[in-house]
């Protein structure tokens, strides 16, 4: 079966890290996968994924917003079995591709996220149902971004399907714990790492906000990059946090970071999934994670929920990780809730999904 997977770039975020793990394990199953990418730059992820020879990694140019991108997306489109697409706007782009180029070839979507401005606004709807009406079938990855897709665009329940997103468990497991010492910490220090985009949807805001009111031994390591980088350095001068808080910019040794770390936080406005939520829980490390649809879903029964955007409700929630035996029920939670998200059962409900097709 040949498959080409196309999206935005390879840049950090859930999706793109779901990806570049993904694509191996498909091949391992016997499919044939390539990836398009709109914006082709050399990060980490696409380094990680080129070096491992899976398959063709093309680019279509080196930025996201295009419409050439249509018709450069055309000619990849016959020699595929199955067309799978993540994220915007590398969605309108295949869907249109598809419209008038190529009727016939099976496309696939997956929505990674609960909600957008497009989804929320009712001058879009129409344009939306559009756009979807060119997928055989969406991919939710979780039980709540499919019920938002009936609910704000009414799409046929049987054009959508739900499959968790899943993790490589084993990989975390065999990850070292990296040395807090390399990065100027010391032992009675308290560690806390949120892994993220510094992207809207994210609210880095909030945890930064919360470190002012923490004791000044709590210390906050932010790996991602982004647009809004620039916004949340000058918010760390604002309240004078500055010697307390580090910009680690995008990392390949993450999971070694997250067990170097004593306290993983993923503080968003929206979240369909949060596989950074169910990374940090599979390396033991104790998770809390704003209340919002899709990730408390994933995280409930694991980590700690928080409300979101509430500076002293997280510090709460910070502060009674301090209590030992807490924190070490909290620990095993985690370890065993991360269990559910194994890649094998996302990669097996995949290939089912195109055979079907």
């Amino acid at each position: 079966m040949k498959v080409l997977h196309i999206i935005d770039g390879l840049g950090t975020g859930g999706a793109e890290k779901l990806l570049t793990e993904m694509v191996p394990a498909l091949v391992q199953e016997g499919c044939q996968v390539d990836v398009l990418l709109l914006n082709g730059d050399k990060t980490p992820f696409y380094k990680q994924l080129a070096a491992g020879k899976y398959g063709n990694i093309y680019s279509l140019g080196k930025t996201f917003y295009n419409p050439l991108y249509i018709v450069k997306i055309i000619p990849y489109l016959s020699k595929y079995n199955i067309v799978h697409v993540h994220l915007f706007p590398a969605q309108y782009f295949a869907a249109i591709a598809k419209m008038i180029g190529n009727k016939n070839v099976k496309l696939v979507f997956t929505e990674h996220s609960t909600s957008n401005k497009r989804i929320e606004n009712n001058k879009f709807k129409r344009i939306e149902k559009f756009i979807y009406s060119f997928y055989d079938k969406v991919i939710c990855i979780t039980q709540e971004v499919k019920n938002k897709l009936v609910e704000k665009l009414d799409l046929p329940q049987e054009k959508l399907i739900v499959i968790q997103n899943g993790i490589k468990i084993q990989d975390i497991k065999n990850a070292p714990k990296a040395d807090r010492s390399n990065f100027g910490y010391f032992e009675n220090e308290r560690l806390l790492v949120m892994v993220a985009g510094f992207r809207e949807q994210k609210d880095q805001d909030t945890l930064i906000r919360t470190l002012s009111l923490l004791p000044e031994k709590y210390k906050l390591l932010l790996i991602g990059d982004g647009e809004r980088k620039d916004i949340l350095k000058n918010l760390v001068k604002e309240i004078g946090v500055e010697n307390r808080v580090n910009f680690l910019g995008i990392r390949s040794d993450v999971y070694s970071l997250l067990k170097m770390c004593d306290i993983a936080v993923l503080s968003s406005h929206i979240e369909g999934f949060g596989l950074a939520a169910v990374e940090a829980m599979a390396c033991g490390v104790p998770l809390i994670a704003s209340d919002v649809d899709g990730l408390a879903q994933v995280v409930n029964g694991g980590g700690i929920l928080f409300k979101k955007g509430s500076e002293e409700n997280l510090k709460m929630k910070i502060i009674s990780l301090e209590n030992i035996e807490y924190y070490k029920e909290i620990s095993e939670k985690c370890l065993s809730k991360s269990r559910e998200f194994d890649i094998k059962k996302l990669v097996d409900s995949t290939i089912k999904l195109y055979s079907d097709l």
